[in-house]
């Protein structure tokens, strides 16, 4: 029997487990993504901030996870952490923190892409900084990254495989328990590689069309 034929028949037969590790998959990279963006958004705010102790931490917090392999984050994490809150939580706590720090450099880029004269226009009308941060910068920073931002998610999404490890029940999961039974571990693996295109593939033409989207507002703005 054809490595083809194989894969079909995992497909076929553990349709159900596949369908509930993708669904695992995708539910740990949206948390990680929703969470993520928020502990961003304050290293980011850390990173530009004027006070240097404030800098100092958010560019030594975004060195540090950056530096380090985010598998060394996960194990560290899992064995401080898994015992009391849980083995998938404690993947998602290490993937939010990795993912923060990448999200800071993405909203640091996007805030300081922001025209200065909008921020001396806000301050002239007698606008706070952080009311102007608020109100002028963020909506304008937000609109540029979001994109990026986009195209993490789907990074993640690949990332989560790494949680395999951890048998949190994701797709790499799905794909130890499906090699075990039938032997066919290369075939498990093109399987679950199947799922995770189709996912990622999906997504990505998603975030282009609203790429295409955004573009055609700001035009006709």
């Amino acid at each position: 029997m054809s490595i083809i034929e194989n894969v079909i028949k995992i497909i076929i037969h553990y349709f159900p487990m596949l369908l509930r590790g993708l669904g695992v998959t995708l539910e740990l990279s949206a948390i990680t993504v929703f969470f993520g963006a928020f502990i961003g958004l304050f290293v980011c705010l850390l990173v530009i901030s004027p006070i240097k102790i404030l800098s100092f931490l958010g560019k030594a917090y975004v060195e540090i996870i950056r530096g380090v392999p985010l598998l060394l984050q996960l194990c560290a994490i899992y064995l401080v952490f898994s015992s009391v809150i849980g083995k998938f939580a404690a993947t998602a706590v290490a993937l939010i923190l990795n993912s923060g720090a990448y999200v800071a450099e993405i909203m640091r880029a996007g805030i300081q892409a922001v025209d200065k004269g909008q921020t001396e226009a806000a301050r002239s009308l007698g606008l706070s900084k952080m009311k102007t941060m608020i109100k002028v910068i963020l909506p304008q920073a937000i609109r540029n990254i979001l994109p990026a931002i986009g195209n993490e998610y789907v990074t993640i999404i690949k990332e989560t495989s790494l949680a395999m490890t951890f048998f949190v029940g994701d797709l790499m999961t799905i794909q130890k328990e499906i090699g075990s039974v039938t032997y066919l571990y290369l075939e498990a693996y093109i399987a679950v590689g199947i799922f995770y295109f189709i996912s990622t593939f999906t997504l990505s033409k998603l975030i282009l069309a609203m790429e295409r989207r955004m573009k055609r507002s700001v035009g006709y703005s």
